[in-house]
């Protein structure tokens, strides 16, 4: 609170539009927060609920913004779809830090709705404990099959946008989020540790995100990497897999999958990082035998075969 005075400063600084816009959403977004201060999380409207007041009204704020600065046209049902471009990104947030959230101190940060996890447990804690992984993974199953159901809303979102800048700001923490929650289901490390996409992964996304075209790969791709490790045994198999083959079908209507490049399985450049990998080490190798003569190669394989291990580590990390 010692900044706010920075804060003030930087608001009063914007245009009215700019200023309406931030205290309209604020104004809800306090009332709303302050709400679930004494009320808990228990059904799925009320996660629905809670998910607006804290993500869903910052998509709304956003949506006026880029409306205030003219770079984008709001279509009829803008107030729906940018809502559920917060409550994606929240969902996601929630599932994966399960694990932060129920170990927090002094007390323990619930979001998970009650009428899920009450399925699968006692209390929402019990699901951390290993005795009770099985449970805590179709419980985490079922988590993850609801933030799918917003995925379609935000996809017409991006679509509808015209601004380079904008598009990008809004297309990479979406494609960021269907990759956390392909990674997340059935995936018990959820209530062990961390779960997040690699480094290499995440510049990957930031890299290739220009167009719609690569959103609607980049989500075909990793939908298709969630399907994968759906058990057609689960309590909710079959609407996971129907919600999945609803995004995949929508990505092949309007995307131009045949050409770009796959973010799951990117053989081609692995093979290419192999093959090169593979010369410098033979040229190491005969640098090494012309230099030293075969007898003394062979007193020395035991520290370059452990530069080799190092090298190969390296390629696969």
């Amino acid at each position: 609170m010692d900044q706010l005075h920075h804060v003030s400063a930087a608001f009063l600084e914007l245009e009215k539009g700019y200023q309406e816009a931030i205290e309209e959403i604020t104004k809800r977004m306090g009332a709303g927060m302050a709400k679930f201060i004494c009320h808990e999380v228990e059904t799925v409207d009320d996660y629905d609920e809670y998910c607006h007041y804290v993500a869903g009204l910052v998509g709304l704020g956003l949506s006026k913004l880029f409306l205030a600065s003219g770079s984008e046209v709001l279509t009829p049902d803008w107030e729906h779809i940018s809502n559920s471009m917060g409550l994606f990104l929240q969902k996601t947030n929630i599932i994966r830090d399960y694990l932060e959230d129920i170990n927090e101190i002094p007390k323990s940060r619930m979001f998970w709705p009650r009428k899920i996890w009450g399925k699968y447990a006692g209390k929402l804690e019990d699901l951390k404990y290993e005795k009770n992984s099985s449970n805590a993974v179709q419980c985490l199953n079922e988590m993850v099959t609801n933030a799918l159901t917003h995925i379609e809303d935000c996809l017409k979102y991006m679509a509808a946008l015209r601004d380079p800048s904008i598009f990008r700001f809004c297309a990479i923490p979406q494609i960021m989020a269907i990759g956390t929650l392909a990674l997340c289901y059935n995936n018990v490390q959820v209530f062990r540790g961390v779960v997040k996409l690699r480094r290499g992964l995440t510049a990957k996304v930031i890299d290739r995100t220009k167009t719609m075209a690569d959103v609607y790969g980049a989500f075909y791709d990793f939908s298709c990497m969630l399907k994968t490790k759906v058990d057609k045994n689960e309590p909710n198999a079959s609407k996971t897999l129907k919600q999945l083959e609803d995004v995949q079908q929508l990505c092949r209507d309007n995307g131009v999958l045949h050409k770009r490049k796959s973010y799951v399985n990117d053989k081609g450049q692995s093979n290419n990082l192999y093959i090169v990998m593979l010369v410098i080490l033979l040229a190491i190798v005969f640098a090494y035998l012309r230099a030293n003569g075969v007898k003394k190669v062979f007193e020395k394989m035991g520290s370059l075969s452990t530069i080799l291990r190092h090298q190969m580590k390296y390629i696969h990390s």
